[in-house]
Parts: structure tokens; sequence; C-alpha cells
């Protein structure tokens, strides 16, 4: 594809994903200072925004197998129950993230072990205060939602070290093999990423999936066009959204129809009952949006499947903003935001 503004190399990053990946388990591999297996009770996956997606990848892949419990904050206050049994990994792409910072601190108070991915700031420098290890995120990655692979990959590795998620590089090297497979489809010249941007054209994307995998993967498009294409995006998740989400499209259908475009993600474990829920909700969408689309995830494991969602939502993002004259990279809004709220 071709980006006709991309002031800050979001194509070049996004298209680097599995080059990633793979460096981000030599970054991830040989820590010192983790804990026991035996001793940790509980892990907490502290972040927000670009940073936060790393918790919800975990949740998605690692945690349905992990003999402990597993809990993502995004916001300022751990939970209550962390203390010396916990295994806290704080992600923040710039280390200066003031709800995570907040939140792995009390944590280290506490007396919870703490594993920091970061690129720096402050949070590096509390973590070796605390003799926390430290992941490093690589500081030429240009946004935060472009570092992924380098913030979500640690935890798992780090997890498979300690004992706690056995075969975690298997199913990585499986996820790679799949992302550059995906990859080369979408650089090349019938991009399906291109195709599907312009059947939605300038409708608004309404991204429906089903259970943690494909929750992670439909939240991770929402963001992605948020912030690449500058324009609104939703998402819900199967089954809660057929008891509430599919009583909203009773009324205003003029208006949706002019407006929105569905897009089911699909993935290899669908529980069979949600099969069925995607066929029932998309017959009765198909009245009330202004099209309805299909992305199956593809690849070995559910790792690969959600990776292989996320990047053919990267790409498509981009190929709207293409389509827009937009350039990804900047957010002036967030630093707009994050400007107000220091000098507050």
């Amino acid at each position: 594809m071709n980006l006709p503004l991309d002031s800050e190399g979001m194509l070049e990053a996004t298209a680097g994903l599995p080059e990633q990946v793979e460096a981000a388990v030599q970054a991830a591999s040989g820590l010192g200072g983790l804990p026991q297996r035996e001793l940790v009770e509980n892990v907490v996956v502290l972040g927000m925004g670009g940073s936060g997606v790393a918790g919800d990848i975990l949740l998605a892949t690692a945690a349905p197998f992990m003999a402990v419990p597993v809990v993502v904050v995004k916001g300022y206050a751990p939970p209550a129950f962390v203390g010396e049994g916990t295994l806290v990994f704080a992600v923040s792409f710039s280390g200066d993230t003031e709800e995570t910072l907040e939140a792995a601190t009390e944590s280290a108070v506490q007396g919870a072990s703490v594993v920091a991915v970061t690129g720096g700031g402050e949070l590096a420098k509390r973590a070796a205060g605390w003799g926390a290890p430290v992941v490093p995120v690589p500081t030429t990655i240009p946004q935060p939602r472009a570092g992924l692979g380098a913030m979500a990959i640690p935890p798992l590795v780090v997890l498979e070290e300690i004992g706690l998620f056995p075969g975690a590089r298997q199913w990585i090297a499986q996820a790679v093999t799949q992302l550059k497979r995906r990859r080369d489809q979408l650089t090349g010249g019938s991009s399906p990423a291109a195709r599907l941007a312009e059947r939605i054209g300038r409708t608004i994307p309404l991204v429906y999936s089903s259970g943690a995998v494909g929750s992670a993967a439909a939240l991770r498009w929402k963001t992605q066009v948020n912030e690449n294409t500058k324009t609104p995006a939703f998402y819900a998740v199967h089954p809660e959204l057929c008891h509430n989400e599919v009583v909203g499209w009773g009324q205003l259908g003029d208006a949706t129809r002019q407006l929105l475009t569905l897009v089911n993600l699909r993935h290899d474990s669908e529980h069979p009952q949600v099969i069925r829920r995607f066929e029932l909700v998309t017959e009765i969408m198909r009245e009330v949006v202004a099209g309805v689309e299909e992305v199956r995830g593809e690849g070995d494991g559910d790792l690969a499947q959600l990776l292989d969602l996320v990047i053919f939502g990267d790409f498509l993002s981009l190929e709207l903003a293409a389509r827009e004259g937009i350039d990804p990279g900047p957010v002036p809004i967030l630093s707009e935001l994050k400007a107000k709220l220091g000098s507050a």
C-alpha cells in the first residue's frame, strides 16, 4: 500500500510487527529477579491505551491455561488483593503513563513482584529502585500503538520462564509465521484490507466478535480506527451483545443504514452457540447497517489468530486513513489532554 501522508512512519512500523515480536522474545528472555512459580498466587497486568492491549492479549491467550487468576487493570488503582503473592506486569510505552505509575507504585508498596515493560521514563527509574526487572521497549517505535509486539510478548515469555505458561515460545513462533504470511497479503497488489476499506468507505465500523480472543481483537480494531484514521468506531462481543445491544437496533434504522458497517471478526475458538448467534444477529443487522463484512483469523492457535486479526485491523485503519489523506501518526488531542492534566 501507499500512504500519501505518514510523517511518523506508521506503515513501516505496522509492517514490522512480525520482527518486533521476534525481537521481544529475545528482550524478555533470561531476566533475573523473577519470583519462583510456587510463590505466585495471582497475576495483574497494568497498562493504558496501546500499552494496555498487552493485558488483553495475555488474558485471551495465556490466562485460560494458567493455574492462577489474571486481572487486567486500566486505571490508577491495583486490586486490593495485590500483595506478596502477586506478579505485576507494569506496561508503559513511555514509562510516564500516570495511571500505570500510580498503580505500579502502590503494587510495589504492597509487596508485589513487579516486572516493568517500558521504553524508559519514570517507570524504568522506579523499577530500578525496587530492584524489579525491566524489559526494554525500543525507542525507535513511533507510537505506543505501533509497539504491540514489544509490549504484549514479554509477559508471555516471562510467564513461561516462571513456569506458569509452558509452551509460550512455541505459540509465539506460530504467530510469527502467520503474521508474516498475512503481511505479505496486506502489502501485496490486491490487499484484502484495501478492498475492505473501499467497502467501508466513510461509514463507521461496528466491530463484533466473541470470547476473550475476539474481544481483544475487536477493541484493537476500534482503537486503531480511532487513532490512525481519526474517526469513530465501536465494538461489542458475543454472547453479551445478544442480551442488550441488539435491542438497540430496533429504531433509527434510516440513520444507521447510512452510518454504520458491521464487521464480524471470527476465530476458531467460538462456542457452538456463538456460531449460531453470529448467524442470527447478522440477519437482524442487515436491515439496519450499510453492509456486513467478515474477517476470519488464520493461523495455528489463539495467539496466532488474535495477532492475525490485529495486523489485518492495523492495516485496515491505515488504508482508511490513506483514503481520506489523514496522517495516521500524530494524535494531538491526546497530547493536549495530557498537558492539561499535568498542569492541573
